[in-house]
């Protein structure tokens, strides 16, 4: 992957302080910033490090501060926001901004004088590499002002007292200690001066409109002088290790040009390997591994990219956290209580068996996983947590406890739920019998009886139409018992799923009205424009925020489903390719690279939520491949 930003772009801060970038280290560590340089959000940093992978994450190297010198004053390279004010102004010498999937550049040119800076992590630690280059004819003098913290990536940090708790000075190294954790800078070349202070008050917009605390404050430890000929380099490592060499990629080809290509590469950040277990990050900055969104995943990111063994893995380990037939909310590590408040993360788990089976046979794998779905239909017949369970009367599957929100419109403000969904939803009936007939078919291929489970998919089959069909409506109930006759996208997911449960006829109807009211270039609605509560913007505060996640706003992810249905029921892949096809300017508009968690329901629809989300990646680069034959 190879994304250029010109220096038209990079020049205008209100469009380069917008698009975003991301390295990832595999274990669940990060750098993240702007094309501009300044950072905008709390998560933005040269080095966030995961000190307990992968979900322990703690902001050490926010920013480097550099200026350049050659006959006259110094020039900021480096970029800063602050209330009302930009400092330095980098961003005006930028000539090209470059980002490939190991490293990011910034290209500056200021006053005859040339300058690469040059960002790498190191695959598998907790470390990066920042190497500055004279690219130009002129011996220059570059001065470079680390500015660190210590403190948790969800966090603000403020000027304190004791800060920090250690500091120590050795020949080429600086070591900053503090809650038990080092950042050691290795620098060797500089000349070191003790510069030692606070820099106050630097403004995260991204924050601010989000209704959170826009404030830090950073620390410099010492200041570094180089001299640099042309071709020379500074070289700054920032880790976590004792003993980190600088890290140089390898050769990067261009980007490639076909999509399916384009949604791989995309989809590299998202799996993070540590000592204990394989997982998939669920979204950049703030997402950790999420159970949903991990099981809707895998059968784009794993097995669409080659690793089958990953999917296997990944599922072995959620199968071991399993409790009363639930997979959890959240994987989390030892010592910590598992979340298991939802309702459709084990429908997803068992679809993801399928996938990953169909994809490669194996059979350990294959008794190991029938046995985890056993336990999981065993435990939904007799009923489990949060109102779970078969209804005996139709054979579907009902939920629902007080003030708990169980399916993946999951948005709850303070007590408030935003989308109730008690009682009987439609895509959690079409994944339960999914789940089932999965289950009917494992059983068949181990040799093992599966009149059980047979009956039971029969039984729900049977009833579905009736529960939750409506001739005058032309679509599907969203929840049945209570009744919802809101237009959502919940049925289409229903629609996609291997074992799906809908007539042709009835689906091929509801798809057309979806397709009308839902779809837009960048996903589908999660509400029609013309129902009550809808949002069309996700735009404000946090609670705003919450209160339009499923109320309107357009999710990408949305769109695997949905050409799915498409294909099934009307036969029309040249329309899922055509659907498909604004992916390749999503993945450049926000995240670069990434595809972003929501948009705006209204136009000009813009991206919103976590510019990387691995579901809108997964769901997209699957359907791309199997519904729309793309490449």
């Amino acid at each position: 992957m190879k994304i250029v930003v010109e220096a038209r772009q990079c020049k205008n801060f209100e469009v380069s302080s917008r698009r975003e970038w991301l390295l990832a280290n595999g274990i669940g560590g990060f750098a993240m910033g702007t094309v501009s340089g300044a950072n905008t959000r709390r998560y933005h940093g040269h080095l966030v490090a995961a000190t307990v992978p992968p979900n322990t994450r703690v902001n050490l190297l926010g920013n480097v501060e550099a200026f350049i010198q050659g006959e006259g004053n110094p020039i900021g390279l480096s970029c800063n926001q602050y209330q009302g004010a930009v400092y330095p102004e980098g961003y005006q010498y930028l000539e090209r901004f470059v980002a490939t999937s190991q490293s990011v550049a910034w290209i500056y040119r200021a006053q005859g004088m040339d300058l690469e800076k040059r960002l790498v992590v190191h695959p598998g630690h907790n470390a990066v590499t920042i190497r500055y280059t004279n690219t130009g004819k002129r011996q220059v003098g570059l001065t470079l002002r680390p500015l660190v913290l210590h403190r948790s990536y969800h966090a603000n940090f403020r000027s304190r007292e004791g800060y920090p708790q250690g500091l120590v000075f050795p020949k080429n190294r600086t070591v900053i200690d503090d809650g038990g954790v080092s950042l050691i800078l290795r620098h060797e070349g500089a000349q070191r001066v003790p510069a030692l202070g606070w820099y106050y008050r630097f403004d995260y917009p991204r924050e601010l409109e989000r209704g959170l605390d826009s404030k830090e404050d950073l620390f410099c430890p010492c200041e570094l002088r180089y001299e640099l000929l042309p071709g020379e380099s500074a070289v700054l490592v920032a880790s976590t290790e004792e003993r980190v060499a600088p890290f140089e990629p390898m050769n990067e080809q261009e980007m490639p040009t076909g999509l399916a290509d384009r949604l791989r590469e995309a989809a590299s950040p998202f799996f993070v390997k540590t000592k204990k277990r394989t997982t998939i990050i669920a979204g950049y900055p703030w997402f950790t591994d999420w159970g949903r969104d991990t099981m809707i995943s895998i059968p784009g990111l794993c097995l669409h990219t080659g690793r089958v063994a990953d999917a296997r893995r990944i599922i072995v380990d959620y199968a071991a956290q399993m409790k009363q037939g639930l997979i959890p909310n959240r994987f989390v590590e030892e010592g910590v209580e598992p979340e298991y408040n939802n309702v459709d993360g084990t429908l997803w788990f068992a679809n993801a068996i399928y996938r990953t089976l169909e994809a490669e046979w194996e059979e350990a794998f294959a008794r190991r996983a029938f046995r985890a779905l056993e336990e999981m239909f065993q435990w939904h017949v007799k009923g489990t947590l949060f109102g779970i369970g078969v209804d005996e009367a139709d054979g579907l599957l009902r939920q629902g406890a007080p003030g708990i929100q169980l399916t993946w419109m999951d948005a709850k403000v303070d007590d408030w739920v935003v989308t109730p969904r008690h009682g009987k939803p439609v895509e959690i009936n079409g994944l339960w019998i999914n789940a089932v007939r999965i289950l009917e078919w494992l059983a068949g291929k181990l040799g093992k009886p599966a009149t059980r489970y047979t009956a039971a998919a029969d039984k729900a089959e049977a009833h579905f139409e009736d529960k939750f069909w409506r001739e005058p409506l032309g679509y599907y109930l969203d929840t049945a018992e209570p009744d919802d006759a809101s237009l959502r996208p919940n049925q289409v997911i229903a629609m996609s799923l291997p074992f799906t449960p809908m007539s042709e006829g009835r689906a091929r109807q509801a798809l057309a009205i979806v397709g009308r009211e839902l779809l837009t270039p960048v996903g589908l609605r999660t509400l029609a424009p013309d129902a009550p509560g809808y949002r069309g913007r996700f735009k404000g505060p946090l609670a705003e925020l919450d209160a339009a996640y499923h109320q309107g706003s357009v999710w990408p992810w949305l769109l695997g489903p949905y050409a799915t249905a498409l294909v099934r029921f009307t036969g029309d892949r040249a329309g899922a390719k055509r659907i498909l096809k604004p992916i390749r300017e999503m993945l450049d508009e926000f995240g670069l690279g990434g595809i972003a968690e929501v948009y705006d329901g209204d136009e000009p629809r813009s991206a919103g939520g976590c510019p990387w989300q691995a579901w809108s990646v997964a769901e997209t680069l699957r359907a791309w491949i199997e519904d729309a034959g793309g490449k």
